[in-house]
Order: structure tokens, then sequence, then C-alpha cells
């Protein structure tokens, strides 16, 4: 049950950081050309419409610590939507443990969600979020885990308020008011099981250190520390936002990261084939879809997917007297483990 994972909105932060000395005018041509040969995976010329609102999925891969060195799960998933017009930015959390349908194998075959990046990459991790939530995903963007530690080193740390006494891989953060380096920040963000409120706690504390993150980059000092940022960023950072993307979202839409709203897709815990998974229900699903293609300026449309199909078929299931949630009522779904 140890295994790792971390905060992850490291992924605007590096998106952040990176335009955030483009804008001020801070070493263009280097960055541009490090950004461009290390970060940048997309191929399209078109840049991004920062008069209309965008969505990013940002993926926090479980590689780059404790000697992982494979392309690993996406552990930590979120949707982030930007809207000019409201001015306002909203992160959406999704459980890593979501069950979902891979979207792009060649049988159709439900798993957790996290599988999917590890299975198809980045490809398929956008293209099963959009899918499970009946949401147009824009760009994306990755980090690993040995990236988050980098990145609140080479920012001077981060400053945090903690609810909770979190003691994990050998370091003890008391209840209260801390300065965290990055190797505590790291341990603070990955621990879930003595949080009461489990893989969701850890999701706030994740949406903790990224604020403090943000707000370190937006303090002109951090860019006495340009080089560094740069360099932990090329080494765990993908996207496919380019340099003049992520310029125009710096210089255009910077007033979005001023408001900046969280949310949590709730889930249910199940058991399927031995295995624990969650479950989101048809109504939330239907809520949390309603509120991103708001956010995005579109119309609600009911969803309906192979998730919505399974928990109708699954009407006993409950998520508290009964876990038991079967994936073998449709006949095209192939069960994977």
């Amino acid at each position: 049950m140890g295994r790792s994972r971390h905060g992850l909105l490291w992924l605007i932060i590096g998106l952040a950081l990176v335009t955030l000395a483009i804008a001020i005018g801070v070493q263009v041509h280097q960055a541009q050309n490090r950004y461009q040969t290390k970060i940048y995976t997309g191929t399209s010329a078109d840049n991004v419409n920062t008069s209309k609102p965008i969505s990013l999925l940002l993926l926090g891969t479980d590689t780059g610590a404790d000697g992982r060195i494979t392309k690993g799960n996406s552990d930590t998933i979120m949707v982030v939507t930007i809207n000019p017009k409201t001015k306002k930015t909203v992160i959406t959390s999704i459980p890593r443990d979501t069950l979902a349908e891979m979207v792009g194998t060649k049988t159709t075959n439900v798993q957790k969600l996290n599988a999917a990046y590890n299975i198809g990459g980045s490809t398929m991790a956008k293209a099963s979020v959009s899918k499970l939530l009946n949401i147009p995903i824009d760009y994306y963007a990755t980090l690993n885990m040995g990236g988050l530690k980098q990145i609140v080193d080479a920012v001077g740390g981060v400053t945090i308020t903690s609810p909770m006494k979190v003691s994990y891989d050998h370091i003890t953060i008391t209840k209260g008011r801390h300065h965290l380096n990055g190797k505590q920040a790291l341990t603070y963000t990955r621990m879930r099981y003595q949080d009461p409120r489990g893989d969701y706690g850890r999701q706030l504390r994740q949406q903790q250190v990224m604020k403090a993150v943000l707000a370190k980059l937006a303090n002109t000092k951090t860019l006495a520390r340009y080089n560094q940022l740069l360099s932990s960023l090329s080494n765990n950072l993908r996207t496919d936002l380019s340099f003049n993307d992520l310029v125009a979202l710096a210089t255009k839409d910077h007033e979005n990261t001023k408001h900046i709203v969280s949310h949590q897709l709730i889930e249910t815990p199940a058991w399927i084939n031995t295995s624990s998974y969650q479950i989101a229900s048809t109504a939330k699903l239907q809520t949390t879809s309603n509120a991103i293609r708001s956010q995005l300026g579109l119309k609600a449309e009911k969803i309906s997917n192979i998730e919505t199909k399974l928990n109708a078929l699954n009407s006993s299931y409950d998520g508290t007297t009964n876990l038991n949630y079967d994936t073998n009522g449709l006949d095209t779904i192939t069960y994977t483990e």
C-alpha cells in the first residue's frame, strides 16, 4: 500500500515560471530554445487563443523518485480550465483509482484511470478523461515526482499551514505553519493513509502546496533562480503548449491565476475482482461535467458512456453497505486487472 504520490500543479507552476521569466524579458532566446527542444512535445503551429476558455489536463506521474524510471501511472490527475472572460481558473481533481474506460485500446476495457497514461501516454489520458466527463481537453502537461522536489527547492521553498501531523518516508511535519524544502514538500503531498480524508485529503494538500509555489512565482525575486528553475523543468516537464502559447497565457491571462477555485470529484469505494476502486456516480459525473462545461462556455449535455451504463447495471451497489461492483455486465468490456 506504500505507493508514492505527489503534488501536481507543478505543471501549472512549470508553465507559470517559464512564462513569468519571459514576460519580464529574462534570457528569452535561451529559454525558448531549451523549452522547445526539451519540454514541448506538440507539432501544431497553431497558437492558443487567449480570448477563449481553454482546458488543460495535468498529470503527475509516479516516476522520478524512489528509484522509479519507467513511464509510470498518472497518480495525480487534474483538469484545469481557464476562462479569460470570468478571469477565473478552476482546478478539478479526479481520484487516481476512478473506474474509467481506457479510450484508444484495441479492445474496450475499464481500469483505474491512472493506468491510461501508462498504457497510451498523454494521448490516451486526455481521451479517457474527456470521455469520462464529456468535456474537451485542449492541452496537457505532465511532471514526474522528482520534479516536485526540484521545483520547490528552485523557488526557495514554500510556506504552508498543515492541518494535521504528517509522517512519511522518515520525515515528520507537525500540525501548524512550516516553511518546507523540496523533500519535505514531496513528503507532505505524498502521504495518504494517515489522513482521515484519504485520497481527498491528499488532493487538498497537493493544491495547497501548488498555490504556495504559484505565489512564489509571482514574486520577481524568484527570477534570481531562473536558470535553476528552467533546468528543473527541462528534466521533468512535458507539455503540448508551445513556448509562444505560454508567453501569450502569461501576458494576456495572468489575471486568471489570482482567482483560482479548487474542486474534487467525490466518489465512493468499491471492490472489483479483489481490487479496490473508486466509483463516480452518474449524478456526480453529470454535476462535474456541467460545471466544467460551463466554465468553458459550453452548454450542459447528458453524459452517456461505459461508466454510466455500468452504474445502471450495478443498482445494488451503494458504496457503503455494498461495495461489490461488477464490470462484466456489458459484453463489449474486457476487464484488465
